[in-house]
């Protein structure tokens, strides 16, 4: 015999309990170098600096002639 509820539950209970059930937005901060919003306590995908020191080396991406 499998496991079956004993009463229906209603839909504002099961809303309840899917409350916390979402995709929470990223916390974006300001670079302190370049200016551009990256993740808090990640390295700057723009210009690669993390907490003041240069950690990546980032390539300019030059555009392609026309």
């Amino acid at each position: 015999m499998g496991a079956l509820p004993k009463q229906r539950i209603s839909r504002h209970r099961q809303g309840n309990r899917r409350r916390h059930h979402f995709i929470a937005p990223l916390n974006l901060v300001a670079c302190r170098n370049c200016g551009e919003m990256k993740r808090s306590h990640n390295v700057c995908p723009s210009c690669g600096v993390y907490n003041g020191r240069q950690v990546l080396q980032i390539e300019e991406r030059q555009r392609e002639a026309e």
